[in-house]
């Protein structure tokens, strides 16, 4: 599971790409998210929509990457946290849905 937050006005295109090229075999977004945070020493408030992608561990770095290059953050958070568990059959379509 990758955690990224994104601008709402492109947080469902990139989940979009992210799925139909394959890094992901799917992108639940969670809108409405506000996050506080400390950027160039001040504090700031930003909208923002949450991404939960799931992937295969071994797609990690590509997927890292492919949001890297479509964000328009500068310091785009992507955060991967493994799963300990999962039901089977749910993990090997993850799995299977992210074959290039």
């Amino acid at each position: 599971m990758v955690y990224v937050s994104a601008p709402p006005d492109v947080a469902a295109a990139l989940a979009s790409t992210l799925v139909a090229e394959r890094f992901a075999a799917c992108v639940s977004v969670l809108p409405g998210v506000r996050s506080v945070y400390r950027w160039n020493g001040a504090v700031q408030q930003d909208e923002e929509s949450l991404l939960l992608i799931k992937t295969g561990a071994d797609r990690f770095e590509a997927l890292r990457q492919r949001i890297v290059d479509l964000h328009p953050y500068e310091l785009p958070e992507v955060v991967a946290v493994r799963w300990q568990h999962a039901h089977e059959p749910y993990r090997q379509w993850v799995l299977d849905s992210t074959r290039p």
